[in-house]
């Protein structure tokens, strides 16, 4: 098992990327979440196999098709044990 928290930068709030990271997340069996920060950026904790949590980090470059990342901090911490994968709000 593999956990990162990545933090995403560019224009990547109001383009869908909360709801595209949840499905592509479920579609490759990923646990964790997702949220919008106050500054613009996404955040967002996977935790899974290693090669799944990597295909997501990939993923988080490139975003839905309306965003326009600029970077991505990748940065791997203790897993929790997380299941299914959220949406946070706040």
């Amino acid at each position: 098992m593999l956990r990162k928290r990545v933090l995403i930068s560019g224009v990547v709030q109001g383009v869908f990327f909360r709801d595209t990271c949840r499905r592509v997340a479920g579609q490759q069996g990923v646990a964790g979440w997702v949220r919008n920060l106050p500054d613009g950026r996404v955040e967002a904790v996977f935790e899974g196999a290693p090669e799944s949590v990597e295909r997501l980090v990939e993923w988080s470059r490139r975003g839905p098709a309306e965003a326009s990342v600029t970077g991505v901090d990748a940065r791997e911490e203790p897993v929790e044990g997380l299941s299914g994968f959220q949406i946070r709000h706040s």
